[in-house]
């Protein structure tokens, strides 16, 4: 008699990742098990290292069509966001009962493969890839342009850095300073990033003159207090 949660991966396959960036599995899944598949249970996947420690764990959740009964097949398009940063992964696919269990935890597990992630981009310059929201007046200090792009091959979709400020700015813009170091979890809005093409940023107005944006909610972004913007000249 087979458990309740129980999936048979009839066939799967993976696009070519990339850092940091949305991908697509592709798999067709057979419920091999004594329980219909309900609205709590969906297609996720788990990014592991070679050792199978946890990257990754809870990846995004991709809803089943609708009931799945016990013998009934479906065929999924299953989002994926590859990890950060580029390098060799293993890519797990699994299904999760939500509050529940994942369904190799109390069954077979899904199928698993070594995956190369690779850089998100690239460009050999970083207006090859990206729009920097630098304004007349300002300017990338020397040797933040190749640390920008390579935080964007990393995988960050957006890049915004520390504000080298003139003496008459310095207190108002001094929660912009390199003090903050390296911060994927930075509290401000983000002044003068660097975005790659095709991503869309929200516009918060401006902050002494310097355009500002909110984070992205679905895209990896970092702030790092090395990249330095500053006056030009």
């Amino acid at each position: 008699m087979p458990g309740p949660l129980v999936a048979g991966w009839i066939s799967w396959s993976l696009d070519e990742p990339r850092a940091g960036a949305l991908t697509a599995a592709r798999a067709e899944i057979e419920n091999t098990g004594a329980a219909t598949w309900r609205d709590d249970v969906a297609c996720s996947y788990h990014w592991l290292d070679r050792l199978g420690n946890a990257i990754v764990w809870d990846g995004m959740r991709t809803a089943l069509p609708g009931l799945v009964a016990p013998g009934e097949r479906v065929t999924l398009d299953v989002r994926v966001r590859a990890p950060i940063p580029p390098g060799s992964y293993r890519f797990a696919l699994d299904l999760v009962a939500e509050h529940r269990a994942w369904f190799a935890e109390v069954g077979p597990p899904g199928p698993e493969a070594e995956v190369e992630v690779r850089p998100r981009v690239d460009g050999s310059s970083l207006a090859d890839v990206a729009e920097l929201n630098v304004p007349a007046g300002w300017e990338l200090a020397p040797g933040a342009s190749e640390l920008v792009l390579a935080a964007h091959a990393e995988g960050y979709a957006v890049v915004a850095g520390s504000v080298d400020a003139p003496r008459r700015l310095r207190k108002a813009l001094a929660l912009w300073s390199e003090s903050a170091g390296r911060n994927p979890a930075f509290a401000q809005p983000l002044l003068c990033p660097s975005v790659l093409h095709g991503v869309e940023l929200d516009r918060v107005g401006d902050v002494e003159g310097l355009p500002a944006f909110a984070p992205p909610h679905e895209e990896p972004w970092i702030y790092d207090g090395r990249v330095v913007v500053r006056p030009a000249g």
